[in-house]
């Protein structure tokens, strides 16, 4: 979630190699914010999910100890020009994501900052993913009128640029928008600016029209459609 520096670590007992993330806590609502998500982490135990295994207080610091990812970000594919992605390796990539978020859900949390970015490769080979960053993710209730005012422009739904309740469909929104951009390349509400692309979002007009949609399956549309709705009614 936070930025912080990243040290391989390996536990001298058994040879198996972590990742210790390192955050600076400045002020006291860096902490809170830390402490948050190594809350959110704790409750969040998945295979799809990253793991955190452990959390140290360092005066100045506090120390995450995290599973050990390789593979990099999934958004590093999806702008590498000599990756083509196929259909059938980005229907791999959602329906993991959606494993996760689904996950999430049953646990009453929304992530609320899904995005290329904040998946993570397993290793270079193969189509496993692990969907990472909860800095910004909220335990949900439904009986309560919850709203935020956060996120990716590129990614983020109407009703967060609205300030208007959020849901479980908040998050499945910007699954849709992932599905778009991990088939085509392209983004389907991006503008010149972090202005033009929200507006664009909260107009909710894409379409297929790109040629790089000219073989992709009815199915893959409809999916994307499904999810892009501004009004869920």
């Amino acid at each position: 979630g936070r930025f912080g520096t990243v040290y391989l670590c390996e536990d001298k007992s058994t040879r198996r190699r972590f990742a210790a993330k390192y955050v600076r806590c400045r002020r006291s609502a860096d902490r809170q914010s830390i402490n948050h998500e190594i809350d959110i982490m704790n409750q969040l135990r998945h295979p799809r999910i990253l793991q955190l295994y452990d959390a140290f207080d360092c005066g100045k610091e506090v120390a995450m100890i995290m599973e050990l990812i390789t593979g990099g970000e999934l958004f590093q594919l999806v702008i590498d020009e000599a990756v083509e992605l196929s259909e059938k390796a980005c229907v791999s990539y959602v329906r993991q994501l959606c494993e996760a978020v689904s996950y999430m859900h049953e646990q009453n949390i929304l992530h609320l900052d899904l995005k290329p970015e904040n998946i993570m490769c397993i290793s270079k080979k193969g189509t496993a993913i692990k969907l990472i960053d909860f800095g910004l993710a909220r335990k949900f209730d439904p009986k309560e009128d919850n709203r935020v005012m956060f996120g990716t422009p590129e990614f983020v739904a109407p009703e967060v640029i609205n300030f208007d309740s959020i849901d479980y469909s908040t998050d499945m929104w910007s699954i849709g928008v992932i599905t778009y951009v991990l088939l085509s390349g392209l983004s389907p509400f991006m503008g010149d600016t972090d202005q033009e692309t929200l507006t664009n979002v909260t107009l909710a007009e894409f379409d297929f029209d790109d040629e790089a949609f000219d073989n992709i399956s009815d199915d893959a549309k409809n999916f994307i459609e499904q999810l892009l709705l501004k009004d869920k009614e």
